[in-house]
């Protein structure tokens, strides 16, 4: 198997661990509350990557490069801790698991959109893919009159601050350390997730126990396992065949919210599926016209 072969098979894992994560989501959270399933499982996730560190980075580590690491896996961290609280919440409120898992997949239109305001160049594919996308959101989330679910909501603005996540990664990223950072970012999000959960939850330790298989999952393979092996995959593919394959996770958390939740949505609803996945996918192409 070559490195290209190897790569695409290790993202198209890690689509699948992120897409029944929502699954994970929806049933961890119904006996755990929002902060209290999140500060477990990103501080599993974080706990998961000392080892991977202890490989993949072993000192000496360069002083500066060190440095450079620290504040911006902080501010990731609050950052991330914003999106996932926006992304539990909404889970939980909308109507679908499956749903929320094309939400928040416009991230990676969102991007290049935002990417506009920080003078970075927008192809004319992906504003036609964000007109294709919301189009699909119209049909995915409206039903019957002009409103929009407040899950779906939430779900949406988790999908923009993702987009400023990656958007702050991709400024620093060759200057860190990254799975240093992965680490620190995963611990500030759990620390944040803490205050939250003493502040506003009071969990029984027998909720955690009942949803102890959700957290696992959530915590060491999707934060832990997903984050680690999107950063392997990326080795050896250029970032919109990354992209696209990563896309795919909404694919299967539609698939995961069938087969475990016994989730059937309207066909308008996969229509409106179908529509999102192919705005994604025609947002990521290359276009020969001139860039905006």
């Amino acid at each position: 198997m070559n490195t290209k072969t190897r790569s695409v098979f290790i993202l198209f894992i890690t689509a699948i661990i992120w897409g029944f994560a929502f699954v994970a989501q929806r049933v961890g959270g119904n006996s755990t509350g929002c902060f209290t399933y999140n500060a477990i499982r990103f501080m599993l996730g974080a706990l998961s990557l000392i080892p991977v560190m202890m490989i993949f980075e072993k000192k000496p580590l360069d002083l500066e490069r060190k440095k450079n690491t620290l504040l911006p896996g902080i501010l990731c961290g609050v950052i991330l801790f914003t999106a996932s609280t926006l992304q539990q919440y909404g889970v939980m409120l909308t109507d679908y698991a499956g749903k929320a898992g094309f939400i928040t997949d416009f991230y990676i239109i969102l991007v290049p959109i935002i990417g506009i305001f920080l003078h970075k160049k927008t192809t004319m594919n992906a504003w036609i893919g964000a007109c294709v996308a919301l189009v699909g959101f119209y049909l995915l989330c409206i039903h019957g009159s002009v409103a929009i679910n407040f899950g779906d909501f939430l779900i949406f603005l988790c999908a923009v601050f993702f987009a400023v996540h990656i958007l702050v990664i991709d400024h620093f990223v060759n200057s860190i350390y990254a799975i240093r950072f992965s680490f620190i970012q995963f611990i500030v999000c759990s620390i944040l997730s803490f205050v939250g959960m003493f502040l506003f939850e009071r969990i029984p330790l027998v909720n955690i126990q009942e949803a102890i298989i959700p957290i696992l999952y959530g915590g060491i393979m999707s934060v832990g396992v997903g984050y680690t092996t999107q950063t392997l995959g990326q080795i050896g593919l250029d970032s919109t065949t990354s992209a696209i394959i990563l896309s795919s996770e909404s694919v299967f958390c539609t698939l995961g919210s069938a087969l475990l939740l016994h989730e059937v949505m309207s066909l308008e609803s996969y229509l409106g599926c179908a529509l999102i996945f192919l705005g994604i996918i025609l947002a990521q192409l290359p276009s020969r016209k001139k860039q905006i």
